[in-house]
């Protein structure tokens, strides 16, 4: 599995499911306005799948995704808000 660059859709991956090693064992889909606020503030974000968590680890190329995440977003219309 690879994270990829999302197209024009208000969602990015955020991790979660932190390791041993402060390191999340994958990455969930969230809605990009709500990152800078849970980075910032502290406030827990909900992902596509329904996770709640609070942001603390951006993605990196090759990041394992959370595959319930990856099904609904590639589900979406492209800038649609379903």
């Amino acid at each position: 599995m690879s994270t990829q660059t999302l197209p024009d859709v208000d969602t990015r991956p955020e991790g979660t499911d932190a390791t041993g090693d402060d390191s999340p064992k994958m990455f969930h889909y969230v809605r990009k306005e709500k990152i800078a606020e849970s980075a910032v503030m502290g406030s827990h974000v909900v992902a596509l799948c329904g996770e709640v968590f609070p942001v603390t680890k951006s993605a990196k190329p090759g990041s394992p995704v959370c595959p319930d995440c990856k099904k609904i977003y590639e589900r979406m219309r492209p800038g649609g808000d379903d």
